[in-house]
C-alpha cells in the first residue's frame, strides 16, 4: 500500500516512524492499528469500516486511547481513502479527524522540529484545507505562522504542502494578511526558482496568486521582482501551473504599473495564445488577466494585432458559463480601448447577434457582463441600430425584475445606453421596464443608483414614460439622490425629476386652457 502520508519502507524505516510517534506523543495505546496501517490486511478492515460506515463510532475507539495515535491513525486512513478505490471521498475522514479533536492536535504537531513528522501532518492539512471549516480552524489556531516557517524548509516535499495549504486558505483576507504579517511572500518568491519540480511550482504559484488578491501583497511581490519571474512561466508548464500564474497576472495588472511590465518582459503574446486552449479553469484565468491588460492602450494595440479580441469573443460560445462571463467581461475593456472599436466589432460575424442571444442565459452573472458588453457597444450607433434589429430591447426589459444588485447596476447601464437610437425608449415602456427600474432607486448601491438614474433620465424623454415614474413615486427617490455628492448622479437626477415636473405642468396648464 502507497500514499502520501505514510509510505510503506523497510522494517527498520517502520520502527523509525513507529519511534517517533512514541517521542511525540507517547503512543502506547492503538499502537496496533497504527502498525496494520503498513500491512496489506488492512485493507480489508478498513473496507470493512467503510462499509458500515460508522466512523464516529471509530473515532469514539480511539479516544478512549492516546489522541495522537487517534488522529494521525485517522490521517492515515484519509490517506488510504484517498489512494485506493474503497470509497469515493474523503469527506467522512476529514470528519472524523474533526470529532476526534484533530484540528487543534495537528497545530501542535506542526511545531514538531521533526521533517518525518511535520510531512504527514501538513499533507492532512492541506488536503484537509478544502473544507470551510479546516480553513478557518487553520487560521484561528494560529497555523499560518508555522506553514510560513515550513516554507523556508529543505525539503521539498514539506514546502509543496506548506504552499498548497497557504493556496487553499488565502481566499480569505485575513490568511492573506496573515502570510504578509508572517513574511511569507519572499520565501514563496523564491520557490519559484525550483522550476523542475512541477508540484511544488503548482503550489507555490497557486500561493502567490491567491495572496496578490490584496493589492498590499502585490506591492509587497514586486519588491521581489515576483512579475518578472512569473511572467517568465507562461510557456511550456504544465495547465495545473499555467491556471495559477495567469491567475496571478490578472491580479498583478490590477495595478496599473504592472500592465506596462507584463508587455515589456513579453507577457501579452503568450496570454493571447493561451485563449485557444480547452482547459476552462485556465480560459477563466486568461480571459481574466486578458481584459486587466486590455486597459492599457499599448497592451490593447498588441492584443488587436494578435486577433486576440476575435478570440475572446469566441470564448462567449463555451459550454461553461465561468468562461461566458469572464469572456464578456474582458470583451469590455478590449472594446473601449480599442482604436476603431465600432468597425471591429462590425467586422466580427454574428458577434452582435450571439450577444443578444446570450440575454436568454439563466445564469446572473453572464446576464450581468453581457449587459455590461450591451452597454459598451451601444454607444456606437451603426452597433446600436444592429442590435435593436435583433431584439435587444425586450430582452433587457425582461431582466428587469431582478433583485440582484450587480445585475441592475449593469442591465440599467444598458437600457440607458440603448434609449440613443429611434424608438427605443417608448419601447422600454412598452415593454413595461420602466416601472421596476424605478425600484432600483431604493437599492442601497451607489452604483445601481446612478446606472438608474442616468437610465431614468434617458426614458423621461419619453412622456408616456414619464408618467409612469410620476405613479411609481420615481420623484421622491430621485429628489434625494440629487443631494448626493456624486455630480453625474446629481445631474441625472436632476434631469429625471425636471422632465417629469416639465410634463406635469404642461398637463396642468392644458387642463386649464381646456
Amino acid at each position: 500500500m502507497t500514499g502520501r502520508t505514510f509510505a510503506p519502507g523497510p522494517d527498520i524505516k517502520r520502527m523509525n516512524q513507529m519511534d517517533l510517534l512514541k517521542s511525540e506523543g507517547g503512543v502506547l495505546q492503538s499502537l496496533w492499528l497504527l502498525k496494520c496501517l503498513f500491512c496489506v490486511h488492512f485493507s480489508a478492515l478498513f473496507s470493512l469500516l467503510v462499509s458500515c460506515g460508522n466512523w464516529f463510532t471509530f473515532g469514539i475507539l480511539f479516544q478512549g486511547g492516546n489522541q495522537t495515535a487517534t488522529v494521525l491513525t485517522l490521517c492515515a486512513m484519509m490517506d488510504f481513502n484517498l489512494m485506493q478505490e474503497t470509497c469515493s471521498n474523503s469527506t467522512k475522514n476529514k470528519e472524523a479527524i474533526r470529532r476526534a479533536g484533530g484540528i487543534p492536535l495537528l497545530g501542535r504537531l506542526l511545531k514538531s522540529p521533526h521533517e518525518n513528522m511535520l510531512i504527514p501532518v501538513v499533507g492532512t492539512l492541506q488536503e484537509c484545507a478544502s473544507e470551510e471549516s479546516y480553513r478557518i480552524a487553520i487560521q484561528t489556531e494560529g497555523m499560518i505562522k508555522d506553514l510560513v516557517i515550513n516554507l523556508s524548509s529543505d525539503n521539498d516535499e514539506l514546502q509543496m504542502h506548506c504552499a498548497s495549504a497557504i493556496f487553499k486558505c488565502a481566499e480569505d483576507k485575513q490568511t492573506r494578511d496573515l502570510v504578509r504579517k508572517y513574511k511569507g511572500l519572499q520565501p514563496l518568491v523564491t520557490l519559484l526558482g525550483k522550476a523542475n519540480n512541477k508540484e511544488l511550482l503548482a503550489a507555490a504559484t497557486g500561493a502567490i496568486w491567491k495572496c496578490s488578491i490584496s493589492k498590499e501583497n502585490v506591492a509587497k511581490f514586486q519588491e521581489f521582482k515576483a512579475l518578472e519571474i512569473i511572467v517568465g512561466l507562461l510557456t511550456d508548464q504544465p495547465e495545473e501551473v499555467l491556471v495559477n500564474v495567469v491567475g496571478a497576472l490578472g491580479e498583478f495588472a490590477q495595478i496599473s504599473a504592472n500592465k506596462a511590465i507584463i508587455r515589456k518582459c513579453g507577457g501579452i503574446r503568450p496570454l493571447v495564445g493561451l485563449l485557444t486552449g480547452t482547459n476552462q479553469a485556465l480560459l477563466v484565468n486568461v480571459t481574466k488577466a486578458v481584459g486587466a491588460c486590455a486597459t492599457d492602450k499599448d497592451n490593447m494595440a498588441i492584443i488587436d494585432q494578435l486577433d486576440g479580441v476575435r478570440l475572446v469573443w469566441s470564448l462567449l460560445k463555451n459550454s461553461s458559463a465561468d468562461v461566458q462571463s469572464s469572456a464578456a467581461w474582458a470583451l469590455c475593456p478590449c472594446i473601449k480601448n480599442a482604436k476603431d472599436a465600432g468597425e471591429m466589432v462590425r467586422s466580427l460575424v454574428g458577434g452582435l447577434e450571439l450577444i443578444v442571444n446570450l440575454l436568454k442565459s439563466t445564469n446572473i452573472e453572464v446576464q450581468a457582463s453581457i449587459c455590461a458588453v450591451v452597454a459598451t457597444i451601444a454607444k456606437d450607433k451603426e452597433n446600436l441600430a444592429v442590435l435593436t434589429d435583433h431584439g435587444v430591447i425586450p430582452l433587457l426589459a425582461k431582466l428587469t425584475n431582478t433583485s440582484d444588485n450587480r445585475l441592475r447596476r449593469y442591465l440599467a447601464d444598458a437600457i440607458g445606453h440603448c434609449c440613443m437610437w429611434g424608438t427605443n425608449r417608448s419601447s422600454f415602456g412598452d415593454a413595461t421596464a420602466v416601472a421596476p427600474l424605478v425600484r432600483y432607486l431604493k437599492a442601497k448601491d451607489s452604483w445601481v443608483n446612478q446606472s438608474t438614474a442616468m437610465a431614468l433620465y434617458q426614458l423621461s424623454k419619453d412622456p408616456y414614460n414619464c408618467i409612469t415614474m410620476y405613479e411609481k413615486g420615481a420623484v421622491k427617490p430621485l429628489i434625494q439622490l440629487m443631494g448626493s455628492d456624486d455630480e453625474t448622479l446629481q445631474e441625472a437626477a436632476a434631469g429625471c425629476v425636471r422632465n417629469i415636473r416639465l410634463l406635469a405642468q404642461a398637463n396642468r396648464q392644458a387642463r386649464l386652457f381646456n
